[in-house]
C-alpha cells in the first residue's frame, strides 16, 4: 500500500471537512432563500398590482365614462396618470366585450384584450392574480370586475407588471443577499481555522493515531506499575486508576463502579479533596485503607494556572518496610565486609613491616595473636548463638568498631540458642545493625578517646533480651520521646533520623518493646525484648 507523498494531518483534514459542511449548507441555503424569495416578490407584486386594480375599478369618474360616448377620453388619463404614480408596467381598462378604453400605448385603445385570463372578472364577477403573456410579454396582473350603480359587470380592470421586469429586481437583491452569504461563508472558514488550530492545541498537536498510541502506551504503563494511581477531577470523583489500586478499595466493585465516584465514597480517610482546595502536594503520608497500611504521595493537577484534578499514590508500607529493612542488612553486610577488608590490609602491612625489619618471631606472634582473637569470636558466636546471619552482623560489626577504634565487649554469658523464624532473623539483623550504628555516630562525634561498646544478649526466660550501650555522651532527658521519630536526629546531614525509628517499628513488629536507659558506661543504653512465641507462631 502506498503511502501519501504529504499525509493531511487531523486538522487540515477537520478544517477541510468543515469548510466544506459551511460551504455545501450555505450554498443550500443560497438556493432555497433565491427560490423563496423570489416566489415572496412574485406574490407580493401580485398583490400590489390587484390593490391598484382595485382602487382604479372604484374610481366614480372611471365608472361614469362607460356610459360616455367616448369612454376612452376620459378613462386612459385616469388610468396613465395612476400607472405612473404606483410604478405599474400597465394599466388597462376594457368594456365586456374587452375593448381596450385605456392602455400605456395609445395606438393599441379600441383593440381587444389579450392574455385569455378574463373570463373570471366578466363572468363571475372575481378579483385575482394571474400570469399571463399579454400584449407587452408576460406579465403578472391583477384582475379587478368594474360595476356599475346597480352592481352590474360593465368593465374590467387589468394592472400589470412585466416578469422581465420582476426578474431583473429579484436578480439584483439576489446578487445582495449573495454577497452576505459569501461574507458568512469566509467568516466560517476563518472560525473553521480558529477550531482547527484550537482543537491542535488541545491535543499538543499530536495526531489522532498518536493520541490512540500513547493512550494504549500510557494504559500499559499504569496497569504494569506496582504502585496503585488513582486520579479524580476537581469535584473529586475518580476519573483514573489501576489494578493495583483496587486492593486498597471494595473486592467487590469492578471498574464500571469505581469510575464516576466521589474519592471518599472508595477511600475513606484520603486527603485528596483537602488537596484539591490547598493546591499543595503531599508526600509520604501514611494511610490505614481498612486493614492495610499504605504510604500515600498526593499532587495537585495544573492546566493553564488552574486546578483540575489530583493524583494520588499508594504503596504498601509493609513492602517498603521490608525493601528498607533489606537494604539496611545490606548496608550492613558491605560495612562489615569494607571493615574486615580495611583490618585484614592494615594487619597485612603491619606483618610485611615485621618482615622487612628481619623481625620473624614478632610477626609469628602477631599472626598468632590475630588468630586467637579471631577464633575466640568465632568460637564464641558458634558455640552461643544459634543463628549464623546474626553471628554474621555481630562479627561484622565488631571488625568495624576495631577499624573506627572502638572498643566492642560482648558479655560472655550472652547467648542466643533458641532458633529464630525468617521475619524474626530479618528484624533483629535490622535492630541490631542500626542501634549499632547510631552507637558508632554517637562516639565518633564525642570525640573521646577510649570508646567503648557494651553488648548482652540472652533468650532464657520468654523473651529476648538484647542490650547495647555505649560509654557516649547519652541522650538528653528532654530528647528521649523524640528520638524515636522518624526523621529526627541531633546529628547534622541529610538522609538522617530513620535508624531508630527502623528499630522501633521492627520490635512493634515482633510485639515487643524498647527501652531508653542511662547505662553503667555512662552513655546511652538501648534495651530491646521481643516475645519468644512470636517467632514460634511466624
Amino acid at each position: 500500500m502506498k503511502r501519501r507523498l504529504f499525509p493531511l494531518t487531523f486538522s487540515a483534514k477537520m478544517m477541510g471537512f468543515i469548510a466544506l459542511l459551511i460551504i455545501a449548507m450555505f450554498v443550500l441555503l443560497g438556493v432555497f432563500l433565491n427560490e423563496q424569495y423570489a416566489r415572496t416578490l412574485e406574490e407580493q407584486m401580485g398583490e400590489r398590482a390587484l390593490s391598484v386594480a382595485q382602487a382604479v375599478a372604484l374610481i366614480p369618474e372611471l365608472r361614469e365614462a362607460f356610459s360616455a360616448e367616448r369612454p376612452d377620453e376620459i378613462i386612459q388619463p385616469i388610468a396613465e396618470s395612476i400607472r405612473v404614480e404606483t410604478g405599474a408596467e400597465f394599466i388597462v381598462v376594457g368594456n365586456t366585450d374587452l375593448i381596450r378604453y385605456a392602455h400605456p400605448l395609445p395606438e393599441r385603445i379600441g383593440q381587444r384584450m389579450v392574455g385569455g385570463d378574463n373570463e373570471r372578472a366578466l363572468v363571475h364577477g372575481e378579483s385575482y392574480v394571474s400570469k399571463a403573456v399579454g400584449s407587452l410579454g408576460p406579465s403578472i396582473r391583477g384582475k379587478v370586475p368594474v360595476f356599475d350603480d346597480n352592481g352590474k359587470i360593465i368593465g374590467i380592470v387589468s394592472v400589470g407588471f412585466l416578469m422581465e421586469d420582476i426578474q431583473q429586481v429579484i436578480g439584483e437583491r439576489l446578487i445582495a443577499m449573495w454577497q452576505i452569504v459569501v461574507v458568512i461563508m469566509i467568516l466560517g472558514l476563518m472560525g473553521t481555522w480558529l477550531v482547527a488550530n484550537t482543537v491542535k492545541k488541545a491535543t499538543l498537536g499530536l495526531e489522532p493515531e498518536e493520541i490512540g498510541q500513547q493512550f494504549q502506551q500510557k494504559e500499559a504503563i499504569l496497569q504494569s506499575i506496582h504502585e496503585g494511581v488513582i486520579a479524580v477531577n476537581k469535584e473529586g470523583k475518580v476519573t483514573l486508576f489501576n489494578q493495583a489500586a483496587m486492593k486498597y478499595v471494595d473486592p467487590g466493585l469492578d471498574k464500571e463502579d469505581v469510575l464516576g465516584r466521589h474519592v471518599t465514597d472508595l477511600v475513606k480517610h484520603t486527603r485528596l479533596p483537602e488537596v484539591l482546595q490547598v493546591g499543595k502536594g503531599q508526600y509520604d503520608q501514611e494511610l490505614r485503607i481498612g486493614d492495610k497500611q499504605a504510604v500515600v504521595n498526593r499532587v495537585p493537577i495544573y492546566y493553564d494556572h488552574e486546578i483540575v484534578g489530583a493524583v494520588a499514590t499508594f504503596r504498601d508500607r509493609n513492602e517498603i518496610k521490608k525493601l528498607s529493612e533489606e537494604l539496611t542488612n545490606v548496608k550492613n553486610y558491605a560495612d562489615a565486609l569494607r571493615a574486615q577488608t580495611h583490618e585484614f590490609s592494615n594487619k597485612l602491612n603491619t606483618i610485611s613491616g615485621f618482615l622487612q625489619l628481619g623481625k620473624i618471631d614478632e610477626a609469628v606472634d602477631f599472626i598468632h595473636k590475630e588468630r586467637k582473637i579471631q577464633q575466640e569470636w568465632i568460637h564464641f558466636f558458634i558455640e552461643r548463638v544459634n543463628d549464623p546471619t546474626v553471628s554474621a552482623v555481630l562479627l561484622g560489626k565488631i571488625s568495624q568498631a576495631q577499624e573506627l577504634g572502638i572498643d566492642v565487649d560482648i558479655d560472655p554469658s550472652s547467648q542466643l540458642l533458641t532458633p529464630l523464624h525468617e521475619r524474626q532473623q530479618e528484624l533483629l539483623v535490622t535492630m541490631i545493625g542500626n542501634l549499632l550504628e547510631n552507637a558508632f555516630d554517637a562516639l565518633l562525634a564525642s570525640g573521646i578517646e577510649n570508646k567503648k561498646i557494651y553488648i548482652s544478649f540472652t533468650d532464657m526466660g520468654d523473651d529476648f533480651i538484647f542490650e547495647v550501650e555505649d560509654n557516649g555522651p547519652g541522650i538528653p532527658p528532654q530528647l528521649m520521646e523524640s528520638i524515636f521519630e522518624e526523621g529526627f536526629s541531633t546529628k547534622e546531614g541529610t538522609h538522617r533520623g530513620f535508624g531508630l525509628a527502623l528499630v522501633k517499628k521492627a520490635v512493634h513488629e515482633l510485639g515487643g518493646a524498647i527501652f531508653l536507659e542511662e547505662g553503667e558506661l555512662g552513655g546511652a543504653c538501648f534495651v530491646l525484648t521481643i516475645p519468644k512465641h512470636e517467632a514460634k507462631e511466624g
